[in-house]
């Protein structure tokens, strides 16, 4: 009975897992990237924005602080998903960055990204397309 149990579990998570996994391959596809590989080359750009974006005094308070916790989470050694497990195991990372992102971007704007971003112009609208926010 507890085989059965433990089998069944393991499936599903094996099923969850190249759903996932497929999701990514497919939006990574959608917004212009040939593979996964090059989406997470524009990670170190998105880190160093974040935390322009946190130290920046003009912004909102509100958004300052939910950029800040973000960072914090990131930092976090324990994720909702482990970053050992390939794919998936950056999805909620990449899932929650997005997320604080788009809010944070429609609340103060697209100048300031244009302002803080580190990176090519490249990266800025693959992140813009990414968090959904018109240019």
């Amino acid at each position: 009975m507890v085989w059965r149990a433990l089998i069944g579990t393991m499936l599903s998570l094996l099923v969850i897992w190249v759903a996932l996994a497929a999701a990514l391959a497919l939006a990574a596809r959608r917004y212009g990237f040939a593979t996964l590989a090059q989406l997470l080359r524009l990670l170190p750009d998105v880190l160093r924005l974040l935390g322009r974006l946190a130290r920046d005094r003009n912004l909102p308070r509100g958004a300052r602080m939910q950029l800040w916790l973000l960072l914090g989470y990131l930092a976090l050694p324990f994720d909702l998903i482990p970053d050992v497990i390939p794919v998936i195991g950056y999805a909620d990372d990449v899932i929650v960055v997005v997320w604080v992102l788009r809010r944070v971007l429609r609340g103060v704007g697209v100048a300031v990204l244009r302002r803080h971003w580190p990176g090519k112009s490249a990266g800025m609208d693959a992140v813009l397309k990414l968090c959904r926010v018109g240019y």
